[in-house]
């Protein structure tokens, strides 16, 4: 059964957080078998948002920096970290409607993250579309 753009996300942060607890913890892994334990499907999608977001971290960890207020990317849960950082590269280098990007990384914080980091992400997202 194919999985939902919406369900291919939460993945996506899933995944994304899994890589950030093994960097901090330095253990060595291999992207695409972190990939390949959370998804039985190849789907080019999460591996252009995985390796994307990994690729281009420190630019969208500045991105989401500049338009934070008082705070830093380094602040948030990882899930909110993960969330961002998908949701940056989406609207930076995918065709995805800037709606649907926010909407999306609401609806993920909502359910991984408490209410603070949720109004961050949404407020970062909204800035960033603005201008």
């Amino acid at each position: 059964m194919a999985l939902t753009r919406s369900e291919l996300r939460e993945k996506i942060m899933i995944i994304l957080y899994q890589i950030d607890i093994y960097k901090e913890q330095k253990i060595t892994y291999d992207i695409n078998s972190v990939i390949k334990e959370n998804l039985t499907i190849d789907n080019e999608f999460v591996k252009d948002i995985v390796f994307g977001v990994i690729t281009y971290a420190d630019e969208l960890d500045k991105i989401a920096n500049k338009y934070m207020k008082d705070w830093t990317i380094d602040r948030l849960d990882k899930n909110g970290t993960a969330i961002l950082r998908m949701a940056i590269y989406e609207l930076k280098y995918m065709d995805t409607p800037e709606i649907v990007v926010i909407n999306e990384a609401v609806l993920l914080a909502k359910k991984y993250c408490d209410e603070a980091v949720k109004n961050i992400i949404n407020a970062v997202l909204d800035r960033i579309i603005k201008e």
